[in-house]
């Protein structure tokens, strides 16, 4: 009988011990100067600021911040790994520590107000003061 109890036991305590593992998380949050402005990750669009995401890989992200009236930003954001995620470490940071452990990046960008040059400025105007006579006139 105590033959056949050994794998039973230990078939439990292998589930109890793989409950009891942790994970590694990773996230990274974007804030910008003003709030409220526009991220692209990599070509995606992830909300506005300020934004968190959780990512898989490390590795370097193109960030891109858009907001109406300012200059669009766009970075080559290098996201470094902890000591804990290089190889053979990693191996047992993402399965055998007891506990969850978080990953946390935190990046923040301010954006430039857009310039427009006078001359740009004043060309805008002229043409739409022309649109306007020849909308009254009937134009060309």
């Amino acid at each position: 009988m105590s033959s056949l109890l050994r794998p039973v036991w230990l078939l439990v305590l292998c589930l109890v011990l793989s409950g009891l593992t942790g994970c590694v998380s990773r996230r990274m949050t974007v804030r910008s100067d003003p709030p409220g402005a526009l991220v692209e990750v990599d070509g995606k669009r992830i909300g506005v600021t300020p934004v968190s995401m959780d990512f898989t890989y490390y590795g370097t992200r193109e960030f891109t911040l858009s907001y109406p009236g300012y200059e669009t930003l766009t970075v080559q954001q290098p996201v470094r790994r902890p000591f804990y995620q290089y190889i053979p470490i990693d191996f047992f940071s993402n399965h055998f520590l007891p506990f969850r452990v978080t990953d946390r990046h935190d990046f923040s960008y301010t954006l430039q107000p857009r310039v427009v040059p006078i001359d740009e400025e004043q060309s805008l105007i002229n043409r739409g003061r022309n649109f306007r006579s020849q909308s009254q006139v009937g134009g060309p």
